[in-house]
């Protein structure tokens, strides 16, 4: 049944088929299905509009009954974005002067442009970002501007940068101290140096250590950065400081675009040498000055670059094709290269051997050295000092200063009888007065130097002494009158095996003629052969370490040192003083000369040193603060109020002291504090002695006790005199050359000419107006002129020509070290001669030197930016605490960690004690 209906089902829809193709054709299929798909595509559109009415009418049915209010702020804000970006108006005043604001505005767009437009306008075409970010800028500089103005410059310029760099040199110059007292085996690095320089940074500042800011880049990003965002603090708006990310923005442009780059500029060696040449480019170099810094470089890169470019310019002239009068020439050009280039090869081959100057048979050879007359060392004022130092030595101080006292005194005679002649010759009479004053002078001398009260007392003839008092008995006082006996004395220091003879013999000698440049070498000059390095048989290669060898003492155990008080110097002797005369602001006082033997294993030392009760006082108050058992042990005579200078009481002290030294110098003493040998060994020594304490503190006790700090670790602001603080310029003068040629270290009697020679300098030269002129050069350099200059050499050097400045790639090593050697020969060839005159030639060169080396070291160099930037910032914001937030934040230095720790183990036996 199925099977039939099926059959019939088929045979039906055959014949439907069959027909409608022979009614309708063969296109019948794809009309039926155009048909079918129209019919259900319209029924789908029907569907979905009818649903879409519904939809939304069902919708906004619900949206009244059941949803919550929309809110209004969003349309709001809608209808905002869709307005056009009202412009921002910009007020491009910053300082008040045109000058300035015009070179600003330029820095300001330059740094937009090339550290936030470039990848700004990736993000988005939105101005309004930048144009806040610039007006922020405006507002931080109108601020600075703004403070600026109210700030007077004068102290900092002429008092706070010069004490930072003293104290930056004196640093640096006990850091080099240090690094040569260690085992001359180890030669110290550069690395070496840098580290000892921030240990004695920390030892001296006692509560902040800049080595993290200087030594990595990690840190001294993140204190640009905190420095920074204080700043914006200071000088922004509170609105503009809250908004976190103008000022990220803001803080990165200032710490990264612009500190930073400035920073490393600044403190890059081949920079700052660079600058030197430049600064002193209208001087010609001196060949005997380029030549004195070849033979005493100690850096081997420095003269392979000279030799090989002596190589090379030997290889060019070779090359040329020269007749005539130019062959001469060439020859002469080639012979120096030549000279230049042994030279080089025989000091670097002297450095790779390690061979030191054998100081023994410099001292061997003593008796070969240039010979310097006695009359032409009393004269000059480098070669008096050595020989002064060695008469103290000797015991025979005595007859040089009353050699000087007869010299000063005919000078001051002779104008004074000049003056009365003068006066004389106008009608004037003031005979008796100048008479007086010249038969007191006279009378002075004869007392302090002759008669037999004198001590110490000048040996010469009973009969010469008699007749200089008969004369001063019965006749007037004459520049003459002390020329027989000055005649006999100068006889006496010449002739006598104890004085000029042995002079010659001793180191002192030797270090004189250094100081006067007479120890030549007669290699360098004589022959073109530079293997030979000797001055007359001794080796010389290194003159500033034969020198320095000469004058070390071994400090080992086999070291004996006794001392006693042999004389009592009355208050009217200086052993410093040229007039003999110790006054110090009108109070008078008593020396007591020590005299000291220093005996070793293979040398025996004697001098003699001068110091007052007061000096025994400070040293005492020392010893007993550092060493507490001392204070048991060591009693020191008392004071007395009044009659102080009576001669009994004088000589009962003077007994007092010399037992309290021999107590002092006993080994039992030495050994149970082997600390204490450094102390003694500072006041016995034959130098000023520098008091640790102020009068005050002598003369009241410490309520507290603390250690005492060696002068030396102190900054240089704490070691001024008094009497040169009112005069701008002396006080600069003195304490640079303090420091750069390390005057503290030599006899007072220098110092005090130095000093006085200054002071006539200055007066001569501007007479009392000198600090009048020096404020209006501040007013001048903080001008809104020379301010505008300076904000346009910024902005060239970092933008020139309106393009950001790519990075400086880095020199050739060669031409770096040759920069080097251009430096130190400029300014070697600057020093004037009558520098070198006043304090010897070899004191000259090697305090410019230092000064030059000190430069060499891109860590310190960083230090000293940052201190100076540091003085800057406590200037202009005096009412903050920055010297505070410095500490803070350069508090994570492990050498502050390790001084701390030090101190704590220094004093934790004190502390259990109590």
């Amino acid at each position: 049944m199925l099977t039939e209906t099926s059959l019939s089902i088929w045979g039906w829809g055959s014949l439907g088929i069959v027909l409608s193709l022979i009614t309708f054709g063969p296109f019948v299929i794809f009309y039926l299905a155009f048909y079918i798909l129209c019919f259900v595509g319209g029924g789908f559109v029907v569907t979905l509009l009818f649903g879409k009415t519904n939809s939304e009418k069902y919708l906004e049915q619900c949206e009244h009954s059941f949803l919550p209010p929309t809110s209004t702020g969003i349309p709001k804000c809608l209808e905002e974005m869709k307005r056009e970006a009202r412009t921002i108006k910009i007020d491009r005043r910053l300082t008040g002067a045109n000058i300035i604001d015009e070179p600003l505005q330029q820095v300001i767009q330059f740094s937009l442009r090339d550290y936030v437009q470039y990848w700004y306008y990736t993000l988005s075409d939105d101005e309004s970002f930048l144009l806040e970010i610039r007006q922020t800028l405006q507002n931080a500089l109108i601020q600075f501007a703004t403070r600026s103005k109210e700030i007077d410059w004068q102290p900092y310029f002429t008092t706070r940068i010069v004490d930072d760099f003293g104290t930056h040199l004196r640093v640096f110059r006990k850091a080099q101290q240090k690094i040569t007292e260690k085992d001359d085996q180890a030669k110290g690095t550069a690395e070496d140096l840098v580290d000892t320089f921030f240990e004695v940074e920390v030892e001296m500042e006692k509560d902040v250590c800049r080595d993290l800011v200087c030594t990595s880049p990690k840190d001294e990003e993140g204190f640009l950065r905190d420095l920074c965002e204080v700043l914006l603090y200071l000088l922004l708006p509170p609105g503009d400081f809250q908004n976190k990310i103008m000022r990220y923005f803001v803080r990165e442009i200032l710490a990264r675009g612009i500190l930073l780059p400035l920073i490393n500029q600044l403190s890059d060696p081949d920079y700052i040498n660079q600058y030197i040449i430049w600064m002193i480019r209208d001087s010609n170099c001196n060949y005997e000055a380029f030549m004195n810094i070849i033979k005493l470089s100690d850096n081997i890169g420095e003269l392979e670059a000279v030799r090989d470019k002596a190589a090379e310019e030997l290889q060019y002239l070779r090359s040329l094709d020269t007749v005539g009068d130019d062959i001469n020439t060439i020859k002469n050009q080639i012979n120096s290269l030549l000279f230049v280039k042994k030279v080089c090869d025989s000091r670097i081959q002297r450095l790779q051997s390690g061979k030191e100057i054998n100081t023994v048979k410099l001292a061997a050879n003593f008796g070969k050295l240039c010979t310097v007359p006695l009359d032409s060392i009393l004269v000059d004022n480098v070669a008096l000092q050595f020989f002064m130092d060695y008469m103290q030595q000797t015991g025979g101080q005595a007859h040089l200063f009353f050699w000087m006292t007869v010299e000063g005194y005919r000078v001051t005679a002779q104008q004074q009888l000049e003056v009365l002649l003068s006066r004389q010759k106008d009608g004037k009479h003031q005979t008796n007065q100048t008479k007086g004053l010249l038969r007191a002078a006279a009378v002075g001398i004869y007392e302090q130097y002759l008669s037999e009260k004198a001590s110490p007392r000048v040996t010469v003839d009973d009969y010469l002494v008699a007749k200089l008092a008969d004369t001063l008995n019965h006749e007037d006082p004459t520049p003459e009158i002390f020329d027989d006996i000055q005649r006999k004395v100068y006889e006496l220091m010449l002739r006598d095996e104890r004085f000029y003879p042995s002079f010659r013999q001793n180191a002192l000698y030797v270090r004189m003629l250094a100081e006067l440049d007479m120890l030549k070498d007669p290699s360098f000059r004589g022959s073109d052969d530079g293997d030979g390095e000797s001055f007359n048989g001794s080796p010389t290669g290194s003159i500033n370490l034969s020198l320095d060898d000469l004058s070390n003492v071994s400090s080992d155990d086999s070291v004996q040192l006794h001392a006693y008080i042999s004389d009592t110097v009355y208050a009217d002797y200086d052993p410093y003083a040229v007039a003999g005369v110790c006054n110090d602001h009108g109070k008078t006082y008593a020396l007591y000369a020590i005299t000291v033997h220093r005996r070793s294993l293979n040398s025996e030392e004697m001098w003699k040193t001068y110091r007052r009760y007061s000096d025994f006082h400070d040293f005492h108050m020392r010893i007993t603060e550092q060493f507490e058992n001392l204070s048991s042990i060591l009693k020191l005579p008392g004071k007395k109020t009044f009659n102080n200078m009576d001669r009994d009481f004088l000589e009962k002290r003077k007994k007092d002291l010399n037992a309290y030294l021999q107590l002092l110098l006993t080994p039992e003493m030495m050994k149970a504090s082997p600390a204490l040998a450094h102390y003694v060994y500072d006041f016995l020594e034959n130098k000023a002695y520098s008091k640790g304490k102020g009068d005050f503190a002598r003369k009241v006790p410490p309520l507290i006790p603390k250690t005492d700090s060696d002068p030396e670790h102190c900054r240089v602001s704490a070691q001024l005199d008094d009497t040169v603080d009112d005069n701008i310029p002396l006080r600069v003068m003195l304490l640079l050359m303090d420091e750069v040629f390390d005057l503290k270290e030599r006899n007072q009697w220098l110092r005090r000419n130095i000093k006085n020679l200054l002071q006539q300098l200055i007066r001569a030269t501007y007479g009392d107006t000198i600090n009048r002129k020096i404020v209006d050069h501040v007013d001048w350099m903080t001008s809104p002129e020379q301010v505008a200059d300076l904000v346009k050499r910024f902005r060239d050097a970092f933008w020139p020509n309106g393009i950001l400045a790519e990075t400086v790639p880095c020199r050739d090593k060669a031409i770096r070290m040759r920069t080097r050697v251009a430096g130190k020969t400029k300014l070697l060839s600057i020093m004037p001669d009558e520098l070198k005159h006043i304090i010897g030639a070899e004191t000259t060169r090697k305090g410019i030197l230092r000064v030059f080396e000190m430069f060499q070291h891109n860590q310190l160099n960083r230090r000293m930016v940052y201190v100076f930037l540091e003085g800057f910032l406590e200037t202009l914001f005096p009412q903050y605490k920055f010297r505070e937030l410095f500490n803070k934040l350069h508090s994570r230095s492990k050498q502050i960690q390790k001084y701390k720790q030090k101190l704590q183990t220094t004093q934790a036996p004190s502390l259990q004690k109590r």
